[in-house]
Order: structure tokens, then C-alpha cells, then sequence
């Protein structure tokens, strides 16, 4: 069976002798094992990364930004092969695997830009022959944790940012599907870092403790679940860390009565159902504004939802593959259960679906629930799996309630043709990032990545500006040259050759 070991420059096969299994989702069969580490692993990966940061933090900027470089050629070199390996992992359809390797990809490309982005600032003549200046110092070791979902993207947000900025990383992947992430890290090594700069370990909560707890780790960065990620942040935070966790998610797509309902409707396929809606930006509740909105907009869902072609990973002409584990597949199939309970009306039911000839799959068919209130328990939870939820709205006020009064506040969008209601949403809506016909309003690299609410915990978002301030402060220096040449005197002589 294959394994999966930690990339570590001493240690890499070692582990405290537990492991994890790895399904291949769309067979239901265990394809790998990974080691997973404990505290005496994770020291010595620190005591690694202790060794290279100093000399990479020294490394001007633009020899930094050379590594980035050829870091970013490489992987799309690579593109194929990662996303194959993803997919074969995760479940998601190649084609959305690339999409998780090539978002991960834009911020590599950022990150490419460090000398430019990580200039200080000067203020010349302060005061009197006085000058102030300020410069973007590393911190020292940092450290990402992060989801199953995006195994790619999620860690090039990370340590893209934290590398260029001089740090060194350590990287804790989901075990569900480390494979990528330790492939990644081999590619940067290609790229010219020094080995130990970027180490990736595996683990579970005994790893992140560790993680949370080791003295020598400045900050950390976090991405998945809401309880966790407060669990995160207030451990960390109270060792001293700096430390952003971003948590779950239930995104709302508020649907006005003026919006083009074909194009709706397009955008919810993917948003809702793409990468079987294991994505913490996907989009699982749709707000229809008034009844008639309401009906004309389910009669036209119904079809497309039908018309959803579910398949194994590597099937090209699938819309979405399986859910990452068996536990997921009955949690999901539980939520729907429980939503059918709480009065909701399955108008399509995804549970019990079986594909041919994979019967053992993890598989879950789309599922589409109309007349779901705000006091139900599976509107207020994140599913997390390939469920569209209708919550109908009786105006615009009542659909901005909604998300706003939400205990999530990762992403919201809002569909209609009317400039003055788009802004005023956009404008009053509690909700972290805000989609205005687009359905998953993730922003592009050279901006940055946020929720609010139970959506993130910290004072900094994801990669971009914010990423860059969260790896890096901020060292001013206020300095004065006096006149004299040290006799006394104050004449001013500038030195000559000669």
C-alpha cells in the first residue's frame, strides 16, 4: 500500500507509528496510509526550520521572488499530474482540481511581486535633520493547518505569502488527502529553496496541539470548521501567537425579482453542487424574493438540478464526484434527514444515490429543499455537501436580514439588474464578501480573503495586502546624522577622495 510520509529534511519516514487511512472516494477503497506525527516530530521540524530562516530572511527580495518564479513554472508544468493526484484523493472532478491547484497558483503569482509589495515606508525631514522609516521584517517560523476541501490552494495561500515574505513554514495537511501538499513542497525545493524551509508534517488534533503550543512558532494560520477554528485561535492566541482562523460557512444567493433567472440558475449548478458543495464558499441557501419569484425560479431549478450528472473523479463529462469519506456521505444524508424533519420539503432527494459499477463509492446525489426557515437546525449548520437550500424571502429587507442575522459571515451574493439594490445590499449586509451576479464571490489574489462572524477569527484576512501584514511587522526607525565631525565642531564637510 502506498505511503505517505512527513517532507521533513530529518525525519521523514519517522512518526510515533499511527496512521491514517485514504480513501478513494469515488471506489470506497483504502489506497494509502499516512504517518502521523506527534510533539517530538514537530521539534524537530522546528529545530530545521530554525536553522534555514535566518539565512532566507537575509536573501534580498528579488532572489526570494526568483524562487516564486520558478515555483509558479513548475506547477503548471505539473498542473495534470497534481490534479489527478488531488482528485484521486479528494473526489472533486479533475477539472475542479485544477481550479483548487490554479487559485492556490495566483497567489504564488503575488507573492512573485514581494520586492515591490514588501517596501517600507520614509519620511524624509521628519523633524529637524531628523528621517523616520519603516520596514516589513519577517517573523521567523510560521505554520499553516488546513482543510481537506482544497488541498492545494488553501496551503499555496499560506505558505506563498509567509515564504516570500522570509519566513520559514510548516505546513499541517488535512490527513484525508496529504499527498498533494507533500508534492507541492517537493516542487519548491525544485524551485531552489533551501531545504527545511517549507516542511510538511501530517497529524491530527494531537499535531495541531503541538502546533498550538510550541514556543518557537510566531504564528499560525487556520482554515475549517467554526468550533475548531475558535479553538484555534484561543489556544494560540493565549501562547503568545499571532494567529487567523477562518471558520465555516452558509452562503446565501438573494435572488431579486428583476434577475435573469437563466443565468441564476447556471450559477447555482456550480455554485451549489460543483466539487459535490464541500467548499466553504459555496453557495447552499438561495434567497427568492417574493412568491413569484419563488416559483418561477424553482420550476426552472428543478430540470438543471436533474440534469446534474454526478461520476467518478476522472469522469470529464461529471459535474461533481463523491464526498471525501464515508463519515461524510452518512453526515450529509443525515442533515437531509434532519431538514426533512424539521419540515422542510425534499423536492429532490440525493440520498441513497448509487453510481454504476461503483457502488462503493461515496457518492451523494443532488439534493434541492424548498420551504427551509431561518429556526431550522440545517439552515443555521453548514452541510457541506451537494444540498440547495430555499429559504423564500417576502422582500428586500427580510432577504438582507437573513445572512446578516446569520452566524456565518464568509460570503453572501445578490442577483438582480438594479444598480441602487446591488449597492444598497452590498452596503448593509453583514457578511464578510459580497458576490453582486457573481456566485462565488472569492477574491482575487492581489486583494484578500476574509469571513466574518463565526467566519474567521482574527484581525487579518488570507493572502494579498492583509496575508502579507499577518507574516511580517513592522520595525521603524527614526534616525539623525549630526553636523560635526566629532571634534565638536559643527562644519559641515563632506569627505572627498583623494
Amino acid at each position: 500500500m502506498r505511503q505517505v510520509n512527513h517532507f521533513m529534511v530529518d525525519g521523514a519516514a519517522s512518526s510515533a507509528g499511527r496512521k491514517h487511512q485514504i480513501w478513494n472516494p469515488s471506489t470506497g477503497e483504502v489506497q494509502a496510509e499516512v504517518a502521523l506525527g506527534d510533539a517530538v516530530l514537530l521539534d524537530k521540524a522546528v529545530a530545521t526550520a530554525k536553522k534555514v530562516q535566518p539565512a532566507w530572511a537575509a536573501t534580498n527580495p528579488q532572489k526570494r521572488a526568483r524562487v516564486m518564479f520558478k515555483f509558479k513554472e513548475l506547477i503548471e508544468q505539473n498542473m495534470q499530474e497534481l490534479a489527478e493526484l488531488l482528485s484521486s484523493e479528494h473526489g472533486k472532478v479533475v477539472d475542479d482540481a485544477k481550479g483548487d491547484v490554479q487559485r492556490g497558483l495566483e497567489v504564488i503569482e503575488y507573492a512573485c511581486g514581494i520586492p515591490q509589495v514588501l517596501k517600507g515606508e520614509y519620511t524624509l525631514g521628519a523633524g529637524p535633520g531628523i528621517d523616520v522609516y519603516s520596514s516589513r521584517q519577517p517573523l521567523g517560523i510560521g505554520a499553516g493547518i488546513t482543510p481537506f476541501n482544497f488541498p492545494a490552494m488553501i496551503p499555496m495561500w499560506m505558505f506563498g505569502m509567509a515564504i516570500a515574505a522570509g519566513n520559514a513554514f510548516i505546513l499541517k495537511p488535512s490527513e484525508r488527502d496529504p499527498s498533494v501538499p507533500v508534492r507541492l513542497a517537493e516542487l519548491f525545493v525544485e524551485a531552489g529553496a533551501p531545504e527545511g524551509l517549507l516542511q510538511v508534517v501530517h497529524g491530527d488534533k494531537e499535531m495541531v496541539d503541538a502546533i498550538l503550543d510550541h514556543a518557537d512558532i510566531a504564528a499560525i494560520s487556520f482554515v475549517g470548521s467554526s468550533d475548531i477554528a475558535h479553538y484555534v485561535y484561543k489556544r494560540g492566541v493565549d501562547n503568545g501567537k499571532r494567529v487567523q482562523a477562518m471558520g465555516g460557512a452558509k452562503n446565501h444567493g438573494i435572488v431579486m425579482p428583476d434577475a435573469d433567472l437563466d443565468q441564476v440558475v447556471n450559477d447555482l449548478a456550480g455554485a451549489a453542487f460543483g466539487s459535490a458543495g464541500e467548499r466553504c464558499m459555496a453557495l447552499p441557501v438561495v434567497v427568492p424574493v417574493g412568491e413569484d419569484t419563488a416559483e418561477r425560479l424553482k420550476e426552472k431549478l428543478i430540470p438543471a438540478i436533474n440534469a446534474l450528472r454526478v461520476g467518478v473523479s476522472n469522469d470529464p463529462d461529471a459535474h461533481y464526484g463523491p464526498v471525501v469519506t464515508p463519515e461524510h456521505k452518512a453526515r450529509v444524508e443525515e442533515w437531509i434527514t434532519i431538514a426533512e424533519q424539521e419540515g422542510g420539503d425534499i423536492v429532490i432527494d440525493g440520498r441513497g444515490f448509487e453510481l454504476q459499477g461503483h457502488e462503493k463509492g461515496f457518492f451523494i446525489g443532488p439534493t434541492l429543499i424548498d420551504n427551509v426557515t431561518p429556526q431550522m437546525k440545517s439552515y443555521q449548520e453548514e452541510i457541506f455537501g451537494p444540498v440547495l437550500q430555499i429559504v423564500r424571502a417576502k422582500d428586500f429587507e427580510e432577504a438582507v436580514k437573513l445572512p446578516s442575522d446569520h452566524q456565518y459571515g464568509n460570503g453572501v451574493a445578490i442577483f438582480t439588474r438594479n444598480g441602487h439594490a446591488a449597492r444598497e445590499f452590498a452596503s448593509r449586509v453583514n457578511v464578510g464578501m459580497v458576490g453582486i451576479n457573481v456566485p462565488i464571490p472569492v477574491p482575487v489574489s492581489y486583494h484578500s480573503f476574509g469571513g466574518w462572524k463565526r467566519s474567521g477569527f482574527g484581525d487579518t484576512d488570507q493572502y494579498g495586502t492583509e496575508g502579507l501584514k499577518f507574516w511580517t511587522k513592522v520595525k521603524k526607525v527614526t534616525q539623525r546624522w549630526p553636523d560635526g565631525g566629532g571634534d565638536g565642531s559643527n562644519a559641515f564637510v563632506i569627505p572627498t577622495m583623494g
